[in-house]
């Protein structure tokens, strides 16, 4: 059984989480700022459906995304170059969120409900959660979001309306991270898709160790994107 947890309970040691399904730590509490942001700092994100508990995760091994190691492959490289799209950050937040929310082919539903959209956008007023977006003829047509603690990002989701848009937002996001020493990307979970851009598992023993390095370094000031970085 997983620990049922109430709004003033810790989370139990990630160590302690279950192995099928991979990485299910506990249930209950809320979604408050102040639980999620104890929540990422260990290593720690929920997943559930609307309507269902919070259950919260923390698999073994650990799907991540060195900075350094985003692979651009020569058609992505062409597009790039291109420079026909803009890239902001943290101008649509909330309208990535909904993006990212709406049901894609052949999936039937999204875990992303109306709670954890009103709960990451408080995170995002607090200067926790940042938006990665693509523009193109002042149409929002792609991007992600996440959370950033520290020189740790936490990539939460992706979307994209027209061809590479959301490859497109985590280059950026790659390369700008790399610039301000950002030491991981958290991609929670293994998918084939994220695995052709570079990312890899590494062991949760690993991911926790670098990750509490990461924490509780300096912040960035001002999530704001260089310019140049792929020209």
């Amino acid at each position: 059984m997983i620990p049922w947890l109430t709004d003033n309970m810790s989370f139990p040691p990630v160590d302690q989480a279950m192995r099928s399904p991979n990485g299910l730590l506990a249930a209950g509490g809320d979604l408050t700022t102040t639980r999620l942001q104890e929540a990422y700092r260990h290593g720690i994100f929920p997943w559930f459906n609307p309507g269902e508990p919070v259950l919260w995760w923390s698999p073994d091994p650990r799907m991540v995304l060195f900075p350094n190691e985003f692979r651009v492959s020569r058609s992505l490289a062409r597009v790039l170059r291109k420079n026909n799209l803009e890239i902001r950050t943290d101008s649509a937040f909330e309208h990535v969120m909904r993006a990212c929310a709406s049901p894609r082919a052949g999936h039937r539903g999204t875990w992303i409900g109306e709670d954890m959209i009103a709960s990451y956008c408080a995170l995002h007023r607090l200067g926790y959660a940042h938006s990665v977006e693509v523009w193109l003829e002042g149409k929002l047509v792609g991007g992600l979001y996440g959370i950033s603690i520290g020189r740790m990002f936490y990539g939460e989701s992706m979307f994209s309306l027209v061809s590479n848009a959301s490859k497109i937002a985590l280059a950026h996001l790659s390369r700008q991270l790399e610039r301000w020493q950002f030491g991981m990307i958290d991609c929670q979970m293994s998918t084939p898709h994220l695995a052709s851009l570079g990312a890899r598992e590494i062991p949760r023993s690993e991911f926790i160790t670098r990750l509490q390095e990461l924490v509780h370094c300096t912040p960035v000031s001002e999530w704001k994107f260089e310019t140049d970085l792929f020209t």
